[in-house]
């Protein structure tokens, strides 16, 4: 081979990889990160999870990125040991469904029909309509479609490259030799596992190698202990993945290890002896693309027949590996933030639902707190009063992790969906944890009231009662625009914080009143002051809310426009819904 022809060798080899990372990540994104979320929900029972394991690794071309995934649940606490190492067994029998797909290059037949399977004779359409897709549809799905068809296209285009780059190789004798020796159980398993480790992908090996064996070159002997190999190679990646993580998770990184390397040492022993007496035929014979297939199907589905009843052996063996230590128990708060995991990020769509999730929780946490603060106005206890301290706590680490979470997703390749989500998420996390600081605030204002033992007049805790019942409404309606990214609903916020606002300014004046018959002192003026200031603001904090989620839905950036055309809609919508929330919530 000269030089030229390694450059071609070296281009084929880039666009394989290239055009693999491109399908993978198409099908990711058409995913949506639906495939993780069913790894996460659905691994209750071991077959189910193998089952599970093997379809999504072979929807998402790679068994590496299901298993760094896998680690990822187990770290963040969302997946069991016992429920990971049936997805990891599966993610090695569907990662076999690429190099079916690239054995498909070794067809020889002069029908017609038959030739129209080869992928040099398919890909090329696959290609054309990607493209097609890509250029001028301007869904979002399609081309997402038209991603992973082009990407497809390029990867079979890079196995040709090379298969037609190594073909000169069959007649030098220097390169049969370095094969010859790859016969050598040790040598071949060595390089199988070198070359899947540097390139972090047992698909891209496996197409690699058959790629070689199409110069008719490559015998069984040699092909056998290498593909062998490259299934320990792919272990590294999740290795990798594990560095920094609990103790969990390195486990599940050392029982795909494990699955594979006591799967290899024992496939080979039982292989090796029985052909010791057997002396199978096919050895000497030049290895084929569905060969390669055949001997990486079979390893992997054996391998995973014998280890399934055995699969809490494996877990024991992770355990005493990586071994327990003390003081090294997760609190009940940690556990909620540990679905913020930093491995999930390579999977952007479900980073999002992660992400989604955590949003949901922080506001759910924010509401939480305000309902406990205005139930301590009524009947104040210390306790509660502490728990609204403590949520208003996990609010703020809630901020912190997810705010940071979210700028890091925002580098990702996302759906133009997934990024009107983030931006809200992004914008509005700052408006719930806001909420939560006026809960503290009212909180502290019922702790004033309990420990002067002072207490508002009948009639000033009748008219607090119609502004809290006002400010509960729009908390909730605020939570439920957010979370379901209600733009209608939120065109319903704008009229009722409009009313809060009077209804905050009318009992200030009635106070003021009660003041001068003196039938209040100043003292308890200044805390429903406090108590209605924090009120109104509350109420400010759900219109941004409603604002941002309906801006970002519209694509819309002039706030104060946008709430001045809710104002002066055409059909008068605000100031009907207006009227309604007056009489609905009415002083007495």
């Amino acid at each position: 081979m000269d030089f030229f022809g390694i450059l071609t060798l070296l281009g084929g080899l880039a666009l394989f990889l290239y055009g693999m990372q491109v399908m993978g990540d198409g099908l990711a994104k058409v995913s949506g990160g639906k495939l993780e979320q069913i790894l996460e929900n659905l691994t209750a029972s071991k077959i189910r999870a193998v089952l599970l394991g093997l379809c999504v690794t072979a929807v998402i071309q790679s068994s590496s990125a299901t298993t760094v995934m896998v680690v990822g649940f187990v770290n963040s606490g969302i997946m069991k040991l016992t429920q990971a190492v049936g997805v990891i067994m599966g993610a090695n029998i569907g990662t076999t469904v690429t190099s079916w797909i690239l054995s498909l290059a070794g067809i020889e037949s002069e029908n017609f029909f038959i030739q129209l399977l080869k992928p040099s004779s398919f890909s090329p359409i696959l290609a054309l309509i990607g493209v097609v897709l890509l250029l001028f549809c301007k869904n979002e799905k399609k081309k997402d479609i038209g991603t992973i068809l082009i990407g497809f296209a390029v990867l079979m285009f890079g196995m040709e490259t090379m298969s037609g780059a190594v073909e000169p190789l069959a007649d030098v004798p220097e390169f049969t030799g370095i094969l010859t020796t790859f016969s050598n159980p040790v040598f071949g398993v060595l390089a199988g596992t070198v070359l899947t480790a540097v390139i972090q992908s047992s698909s891209a090996s496996v197409g690699i190698l058959q790629a070689l064996c199409m110069t008719g070159a490559v015998p069984y002997a040699s092909a056998l202990p290498i593909i062998m190999g490259q299934n320990i190679g792919t272990c590294v990646t999740a290795l990798l993945s594990a560095i920094g993580a609990k103790k969990n998770a390195k486990r599940a990184a050392m029982m795909h290890l494990y699955f594979n390397l006591i799967g290899t040492i024992v496939f080979l022993c039982v292989f090796y002896l029985i052909n010791g007496f057997v002396h199978f035929g096919f050895m000497g014979e030049a290895a084929t693309p569905v060969g390669i297939a055949v001997l990486h199907s079979t390893f992997n589905v054996t391998a995973t027949i014998v280890w399934l009843p055995f699969s809490n052996f494996l877990v024991k063996l992770a355990c005493l590996t990586i071994k327990d230590k003390a003081g090294e128990e997760v609190s009940a708060e940690d556990r909620d933030f540990m679905i913020l995991e930093s491995r999930f990020l390579e999977k952007p769509a479900f980073a999002m639902e992660q992400g989604k999730t955590a949003a949901k929780q922080m506001a759910e946490e924010s509401r939480r707190a305000l309902h406990t603060a205005l139930g301590l106005l009524v009947d104040f206890k210390e306790e509660k009063a502490q728990a609204v301290e403590q949520i208003e706590s996990k609010v703020d680490r809630y901020e912190d992790e997810l705010g940071t979470y979210l700028v890091k997703l925002s580098h990702k390749d996302l759906t133009e969906n997934d990024s009107h989500s983030l931006s809200i998420m992004l914008h509005c996390i700052g408006d719930f944890e806001r909420i939560s600081d006026h809960a503290v605030n009212i909180m502290e204002s019922a702790q004033e009231l309990y420990e002067k033992k002072a207490h508002f007049s009948t009639q000033a805790i009748q008219e607090l009662d119609v502004l809290v019942k006002a400010v509960k409404d729009i908390v909730d309606m605020s939570y439920t625009v957010f979370t379901e990214q209600d733009v209608k609903l939120a065109e319903a916020i704008e009229p009722l914080e409009e009313v809060v606002d009077e209804l905050s300014q009318e009992l200030k004046r009635r106070h003021v009143k009660r003041l001068r018959e003196g039938l209040c002192t100043i003292e308890m003026g200044f805390v429903l002051s406090d108590v209605t200031t924090s009120l109104e603001r509350i109420a400010d904090h759900c219109s941004n809310i409603g604002v941002c989620v309906t801006q970002v839905r519209e694509d819309l950036y002039d706030t104060h426009g946008h709430i001045d055309g809710i104002r002066n809609a055409p059909d008068d919508t605000f100031f009907h819904e207006l009227e309604q929330d007056r009489m609905k919530y009415q002083l007495p």
